[in-house]
C-alpha cells in the first residue's frame, strides 16, 4: 500500500501553543485544571491527564488552584467567575480566535449587530458570542431570517468554517435590505490552506482517510470535503479504528489530518497502513 500525506495537516500554531503551555504548567505547578477538553482530540485529552490536567465541565467543579482556558477560548462571563473565585488563570486561547473575540466586541461597540457564522454548540463560537452582549449566531442560510435587516450589521465567521460557505451566508445576507454592512474575514488561514491540500490529494488517491477527533470541527469539515471529490473517505480517530476492509483493492492511499491531531497520531497510522 501506497500511503501519500497531505502537505498541509495535523497541528496548527494555536494548537501546539496550548499543548505547550499546558506541559509546561504541568512541570512546574503539577496537576491543575481544563475548562472543557483543551482541543478535540481524546488520545491528547487522555494523555494530557495521565500526567495531571483534569478536565472539568463547569467552573463550580472547581475550588481552588488553577485553570486552563482551552485554545477555544471562554466566555467574558465564565472569566469574570474564574477571577471572582480566586483561580489562577493559564490562558492558552488561540491568538487568532482571542482576535475573532475583539473584533466582535468592537463592532459591538460601533453600533453593529454582531452576525457570527459558525457552529452554535462549538465552543469557539460560544465563546466568541460571549464577548458580547446581543451577538446572533447562524449556521445555515434557513436562520437568517434572526436578523433584523433595518440594524447595521457586521459580519464574522468561525475560524474554522469553509471558504465556500462563509462567502454563500455573505451573498444571501447581501441580496435582503439593510442600512449598512461590515464583513471581516475572519477565517483561520492554516484551515483553508489543509483544506486546499486535502482536496488536491484525495483526488488522486484511491482511499482517503481523515484522522482526528470525532468531535473536531475542523476535522470533520476536512472528511466532508474530501468526501465531495473521493467516495472513498473515512473519518478515523487513531490507527486503532482502521480495517483492512477499507482497503480492500486499494493501491495508492491518501492521508490527512485536523489542527487537532498530534504528529505521533499521523506517524502510527501511516505505518500501520503500510503494513496492509
Amino acid at each position: 500500500m501506497k500511503v501519500v500525506v497531505a502537505d498541509k495537516c495535523g497541528f496548527c500554531l494555536g494548537v501546539r501553543r496550548a499543548i505547550s503551555l499546558a506541559e509546561q504548567t504541568l512541570e512546574e505547578n503539577g496537576g491543575f485544571y481544563s475548562f472543557g477538553p483543551i482541543i478535540h482530540n481524546a488520545d491528547v485529552v487522555e494523555k494530557l491527564a495521565k500526567k495531571g490536567l483534569e478536565t472539568v465541565d463547569s467552573i463550580d467543579e472547581i475550588e481552588s488552584g488553577r485553570i486552563l482556558i482551552r485554545s477555544h477560548g471562554a466566555t467574558r462571563k465564565q472569566i469574570n467567575e474564574i477571577k471572582d473565585r480566586g483561580l489562577d488563570i493559564t490562558d492558552a486561547t488561540c491568538v487568532l480566535v482571542k482576535r475573532v473575540q475583539n473584533i466582535a466586541n468592537e463592532l459591538e461597540s460601533d453600533g453593529y449587530q454582531v452576525v457570527i457564522v459558525g457552529d452554535h454548540g462549538h465552543p469557539e463560537v460560544q465563546a466568541i458570542r460571549g464577548s458580547t452582549d446581543y451577538a446572533i449566531v447562524v449556521d445555515g442560510i434557513e436562520e437568517l431570517s434572526k436578523i433584523r435587516y433595518n440594524k447595521k450589521l457586521g459580519v464574522i465567521c468561525q475560524t474554522t468554517q469553509s471558504p465556500q460557505h462563509f462567502g454563500n451566508m455573505v451573498s444571501a445576507i447581501m441580496q435582503h435590505g439593510f442600512g449598512e454592512i461590515k464583513v471581516v474575514n475572519t477565517l483561520c488561514g492554516e484551515a483553508i490552506k489543509r483544506q486546499e491540500s486535502a482536496a488536491e490529494l484525495c483526488r488522486d488517491v484511491d482511499v482517503m482517510f481523515v484522522l482526528g477527533g470525532k468531535h473536531s470541527a475542523n476535522t470533520k469539515k476536512l472528511a466532508e470535503l474530501c468526501k465531495k471529490y473521493n467516495n472513498n473517505t473515512f473519518h478515523l480517530q487513531n490507527k486503532d479504528e482502521l480495517d483492512e476492509k477499507m482497503v480492500s483493492g486499494m493501491s495508492v492511499a491518501g492521508v490527512t489530518a485536523g489542527a487537532s491531531t498530534p504528529d505521533w497520531v499521523i506517524r502510527e497510522f501511516v505505518e500501520e497502513l503500510e503494513k496492509l
